[in-house]
């Protein structure tokens, strides 16, 4: 075996190490931003409140989110990511614990105002340790396959969450999201050693790095900006469909519950799906903008037929689930898109940045989708998530421009 081949042994071995332990804290972060809407009907009648009041959890979870992100990047960028993300963790699992044991609803709130703070630490720290610690070869499939375990935590919470709150009431749904918390980052903490240490840019990056000036100035500039406005713009177009789409079926034409929670998890899943195949066509074009614009237009199709016909049960399901294809087929061409435009030694700042558009938008998203079910208008969240989704063609289109 030559020094070649051990060296490509060793670089493969070290990639698998690192997506492994990058995508289980993101699969706890995605499952986390999911741990509240399956328990929306039992927390309403534990403390007798309204959609919006419901609402008001999420929106203190993405305000936190969205002031704190981006210094959570500048963070991650002069410390260990691995630190941050740990911390991250420990954070969020403690705030679940401590909303499980809530005596009033306005503890929950303040409960999901620290799992907002825990959750700025995943996008820099995770983008920042696989952009500098996976090998070149191998970027695109990286971010796939965290991408990947994101969308699988998103798809494993409603069901599971909902058995748990099943048998151990929602309380107890709590308590157990917050134990993956604290296994992950025991995780981490102890198994780590290939994302120890502080990521800095390689040597002959440094010139580079300091001509582009990686500070609050390059977050300002149009590429980057539009990349704020796309990720934001995608969020609530994604958002009307994962947190509200169950309540809204319901609603608009006596689905059962059952069925659309089918429906729904089927859009997570193939989500999940779609991501793993846009991880490889990503690794095999240039063409990031065009996978992401025929993606999104195929989604908002999707999921516009879902809100103007009335469709029996599997053609719904069918229809949900190449929703879910389509969205996540968009995904590592997203990412790639951004780290196209990122300067070496920025990608905590950069990630961290632009991703505060989930957050600005799961500030506004609880309360427009909150507002139309409480008018009785469940039809507007479909049709709103559809228009939200081909909204965002147009910001790829501009940031592929320049």
């Amino acid at each position: 075996m030559t020094p070649t081949t051990l060296t490509a042994e060793a670089a493969r071995t070290t990639d698998t190490k690192v997506i492994t332990l990058v995508s289980a804290a993101h699969f706890v972060s995605h499952y986390y931003i999911l741990v509240l809407p399956p328990l929306f009907l039992l927390l309403r009648d534990e403390f007798a409140v309204s959609f919006i009041e419901l609402g008001a959890a999420l929106t203190a979870f993405n305000v936190i989110s969205a002031a704190m992100q981006t210094p959570a990047g500048f963070l991650v960028d002069k410390v260990s990511a691995r630190a941050v993300l740990v911390g991250g963790l420990l954070l969020g699992a403690g705030a679940l614990a401590g909303a499980s044991v809530a005596p009033t609803f306005w503890v929950v709130v303040a409960m999901f105002a620290f799992l907002g703070l825990a959750n700025t630490v995943y996008h820099p720290a995770d983008y920042a340790l696989l952009s500098h610690r996976i090998s070149a070869a191998r970027m695109s499939k990286a971010y796939s396959i965290h991408t990947f375990s994101g969308i699988l935590g998103s798809a494993v919470a409603p069901a599971s969450l909902a058995l748990l709150a099943l048998h151990f009431g929602w309380r107890g749904a709590f308590l157990g999201a917050a134990i993956l918390g604290f296994a992950v980052a025991a995780l981490l903490m102890l198994g780590g050693d290939a994302i120890a240490g502080r990521d800095a840019p390689p040597p002959h990056a440094k010139s580079e790095s300091a001509a582009t000036e990686p500070t609050w100035r390059l977050l300002l500039t149009p590429a980057i900006l539009l990349n704020l406005v796309f990720f934001f713009m995608l969020s609530l177009a994604n958002g009307g469909v994962q947190n509200y789409s169950v309540v809204a079926l319901e609603a608009l034409r006596g689905t059962p519950h059952q069925v659309a929670t089918v429906g729904l998890s089927a859009y997570l899943l193939l989500s999940a799906f779609g991501v793993l195949v846009g991880g490889y066509a990503a690794a095999n074009t240039s063409r990031h903008d065009g996978i992401v614009i025929a993606a999104l237009a195929a989604n908002a199709l999707a999921v516009l037929a879902i809100a103007l016909f009335d469709v029996p049960t599997p053609l719904l399901i069918l229809l949900m689930s190449a929703a879910g294809l389509f969205q996540g087929l968009a995904m590592p061409s997203r990412d790639m898109l951004v780290r196209a435009v990122t300067p070496p030694g920025a990608f905590g700042k950069v990630f961290g940045f632009v991703t505060t558009g989930f957050n600005i938008a799961g500030m506004v998203a609880p309360l427009i989708f909150g507002w139309m079910m409480d008018q009785g208008n469940p039809q507007a969240v479909l049709l709103a998530s559809a228009a939200f989704g081909l909204a965002t063609i147009p910001t790829v289109m501009a940031a592929a421009r320049r």
